[in-house]
């Protein structure tokens, strides 16, 4: 249950009757911010003469807006100045103020926040949002009408050295702040139970039996707001001489406690009570006294609490304050406090003055101070311009762009991914990233960092994704990140020159084989691209493509060998490694130990030499990070042979397909698809500007060519979105996109059946077992069905599966490395996958090409 001030009083303060120089003494500490005001904007309020600022200074996001005429100065003449404008956060779910109280960590404070609607916008729609002192709530904030205005105060215990405060878009509406004010306390005040972990959230703070008071005065030390309150049951005492308050750190204004409350019937108690809605809620009371007549007389009253005893034998000072409040929780929906004079008393119980709180327990933790350090100093280093404000992994659920943490029960959330990637960055890598121990995924790809990869890394035991491609780093890869890569613990991407895989440096680092996912990724369909766009190309050539090219030399800054070689390569074509359309493949060696592929053309092959020729000029002008390296060639009359790089461990198509190997998570299928998707598009190389379609004969893989093509011969980037389904249909479900079982079997034929039933179980590969979140593979099958559909018009745009992708991803990791669930037989929304025959291409005479990576 919330409780907030909705008192237009406490703003509506008297005019300068107090010189500056009074409040001056006790601004020490001050953090005044009209939120909204133009920048560099300062001013001293002419009513409470506080001095206050901008937020430019304090926050990097948000838009400057004013309240309605309707609303303001001189329609409304009381407004005061803090009140007239205000910042709305109509971009980011997450918006934080910055804070730096002069005690720093460990300091106690008073921290106010003030909104008002006001109508702005023009569209009279109040809007409703959260407020987050930190990562946990401190207020849901909801207007009654456009000129009601919310105040809260919390009494906090500053963790760390800046107090951040949030406002978080919840969907109802834009976020707004009109005020937010800090006031420093002394440490000794405001106690609550050590075993309560949370801050005070002001419920009501009363001056009693008084009514004139201006709710705000300039000798309150601690700027607290005092709203008048008394009852027909009550008289009011007054005095005009001073009290003293300097014995009782709490320090009300003098005004306030020169005013009581006093039952009228001298026999009867002074009560007062709140109700609430939440059994639950635990409260605070803190009570000032002081006897304000100077008699022959005894004032000694007990105070309780629902009938029982909370204060006995209080005897107020005369014209001295002191304070009272219970050591434990007051717990309950119903509260009445009774003050009833006590057995030695001769005159009826007083009360000056009361607050009353309400216990905001604070559930979740800030993020482990390490990482918060560490990722402080890679903002810092890097001056990172996404909105990296407050904590980063909280509120929960708003993390910091870029960042996933993991969050359990016992333990601060930890950082456990960090995706820097295409961020500007420049220098070297940041030192800083060796101290977030927890990280398991980093991703720095596509900027400008140069230096040597830093031995650092390998101190990161939990890392199982590493990407510094799109780099001008030196230097090679840390061996014992190597060795992990082998051995399937860490997915590594790194650009050529940082693996040290060649004759080049076998003298200062031992040669391995490394499975990163450029090896992995057997995108099929790239190929099929690349060999599109070349094909545009070449019709822009003259006419020699009509010519008969055989016998013509292949011009190539590749090795050339000659047929001996080829025969000295392989051993006399000792071991054959595979078999395709256009001949045998065997296993060959190069004089400098690096193992190679060699592709012979065969007499008997159904696909002759001109496309054997194609395919070789192909690979000599066509190079992709997701394609196997072309080595080499020989041509030697009717001997034609192609030299690649071997693939020890083979492509993805095989790498899932056999069995007897360590599966591939989830999390990494994705990571992979991620990869993929973001080299897809290679259609969009259409001949000019205005061109939406091209109209030519390719080949491909059987099994991934858009059907569209197949009616039309028309080529789009559409079709890209296509090819891409079917991969990412191949990672779900760790079938091939052509399943050959008693016949030839396409895979949306495979799985259309079960998505109509909703079960998506029995299709999703099993050696995954139930490590995966369902929801994120639902979501990638939903992507897949998307790409897949019959007319490209109604297909994805691959920016859009990228999106969608990384969604699949943050699901995954935001499920935890141990939260394993038994989805056995566990029924999903139907899904409509359109797997009629002409959508799904079986078209042999079209396919051909080689594996990808």
């Amino acid at each position: 249950m919330v409780y907030v001030l909705r008192l237009f009083v406490l703003w509506c303060v008297a005019a300068g009757f107090v010189h500056v120089y009074v409040h001056a003494q006790v601004q020490t500490g001050y953090i005044s911010i009209d939120c909204g005001s133009q920048e560099n904007f300062n001013y001293v309020d002419l009513d409470t003469r506080i001095s206050y600022t901008s937020d430019d200074s304090f926050i990097n996001t948000g838009v400057n807006r004013n309240i309605s005429s309707e609303y303001a100065y001189p329609n409304n003449p009381m407004l005061p100045q803090p009140l007239s404008d205000l910042r709305t956060f109509p971009q980011g779910n997450k918006n934080c103020y910055t804070l730096r109280p002069n005690g720093g960590k460990n300091s106690l404070n008073l921290i106010r926040a003030t909104f008002m609607y006001g109508n702005y916008d023009g569209q009279d729609k109040l809007p409703e949002f959260d407020l987050y002192l930190g990562v946990n709530l401190w207020l849901s904030v909801k207007f009654i009408n456009a000129s009601d205005v919310v105040t809260t105060e919390i009494v906090h215990l500053a963790l760390k050295d800046t107090i951040s405060i949030c406002l978080i878009n919840t969907g109802k509406g834009v976020p707004l702040i009109s005020g937010l004010e800090l006031r420093p306390l002394d440490k000794s005040i405001y106690d609550i139970d050590d075993e309560i972990s949370g801050s005070l959230v002001l419920f009501q703070r009363f001056d009693m039996g008084y009514v004139n008071g201006t709710g705000r005065y300039t000798d309150d030390m601690y700027d607290r707001i005092w709203s008048p309150y008394t009852s027909p049951s009550w008289d009011s005492l007054r005095t005009s001489i001073e009290i003293d308050v300097s014995g009782d750190g709490y320090r009300a204004p003098n005004e306030v406690m020169q005013t009581a409350a006093t039952p009228k019937n001298g026999t009867e108690s002074l009560e007062f009570s709140w109700s609430t809605s939440d059994s639950n809620a635990q409260f605070y009371i803190y009570m000032y006294f002081a006897d304000l007549v100077r008699k022959n007389q005894t004032r000694e009253f007990n105070v309780s609490w629902n009938e029982s005893p909370l204060f006995g034998n209080v005897r107020p000072r005369v014209y001295r304050a002191s304070t009272f409040y219970n050591s434990k929780a007051l717990v309950g929906s119903e509260h009445k406090i009774s003050i009833g004079r006590s057995g030695s008393g001769n005159v009826p119980p007083i009360l000056n003055a009361v607050e009353i709180y309400r216990v905001q327990e604070f559930s979740d933790s800030a993020s482990l101070s390490r990482d918060d350090d560490a990722i402080d100093d890679i903002r810092t280093t890097y001056k990172v311009s996404r909105n990296w404000v407050g904590d980063p992994c909280g509120p929960k659920n708003y993390s910091w762009e870029g960042v996933l943490c993991n969050y359990t029960i016992s333990n601060p959330p930890q950082i456990i991914s960090l995706n820097l990637s295409t961020s500007a960055l420049t220098g070297q890598i940041a030192a800083s990233i060796g101290n977030l121990s927890s990280l398991e995924t980093l991703d720095l790809s596509n900027n400008s960092l140069t230096g040597p990869i830093p031995e650092f890394l390998e101190n990161l035991q939990l890392l199982k994704f590493l990407d510094l491609r799109g780099n001008q780093l030196s230097g090679y890869v840390p061996q014992s990140l190597l060795d992990r890569s082998r051995t399937r613990l860490l997915t590594l991407r790194v650009d050529s020159q940082n693996l040290c895989d060649s004759g080049s440096c076998q003298t200062k680092k031992k040669k391995v084989v490394v499975p990163i996912v450029a090896s992995l990724v057997s995108v099929f369909v790239v190929l099929l691209l690349l060999i599109i766009i070349w094909r545009i190309k070449r019709k822009g050539k003259t006419g020699k493509e009509n010519a008969n090219e055989e016998g013509r030399a292949l011009e190539s800054n590749n090795k050339q060998f000659t047929y001996a070689e080829v025969v000295n390569i392989t051993n006399n074509f000792d071991t054959a490694i595979g078999k395709g359309g256009f001949g045998t493949v065997y296993l060959g060696h190069l004089k400098n130990g690096s193992q190679v592929a060699v592709k012979l053309l065969s007499t008997k092959s159904s696909q002759g030499y001109k496309e054997f020729q194609n395919e070789a000029e192909l690979l000599m002008r066509v190079h992709h990070r997701n394609l196997v390296s072309f080595v080499g060639y020989s041509h030697n009359d009717n001997k034609m042979a192609l030299v690649y790089e071997f693939m020890a461990n083979g492509n993805l198509k095989s790498y899932i397909s056999d069995r007897s190997v360590h599966p591939l998570t989830w999390e990494m299928r994705l990571k992979i698809a991620i990869d993929a998707a973001q080299d897809f598009g290679l259609s969009k190389g259409l001949p000019d500007d205005h061109t939406t379609h091209i109209l030519t004969n390719v080949t491909g893989t059987t099994g991934y060519l858009d059907p569209e093509y197949r009616r039309s011969h028309n080529l789009n980037e559409k079709s890209d979105v296509y090819s891409f389904g079917i991969v990412l249909l191949e990672l779900i479900t760790g079938q091939p996109a052509i399943i050959k079982n008693k016949d030839h079997i396409h895979i949306m034929h495979y799985v259309g059946p079960h998505l109509e039933q909703g079960d998506i179980t029995s299709i999703i590969d099993e050696q995954m077992g139930d490590d995966y979140n369902l929801d994120s593979v639902w979501k990638a099958i939903e992507i897949s069905v998307a790409c897949t559909r019959s007319m490209s018009t109604q297909r994805m745009t691959m920016s859009e599966v990228l999106t969608g992708l990384k969604m699949c991803l943050e699901m995954e990791l935001a499920r935890g490395s141990r939260n394993k669930t038994n989805y056995v037989g566990q029924k999903m929304a139907v899904l409509k996958m359109d797997h009629s025959p002409e959508v799904c291409s079986m078209d042999f005479d079209l396919m051909t090409g080689i594996s990808g990576r």
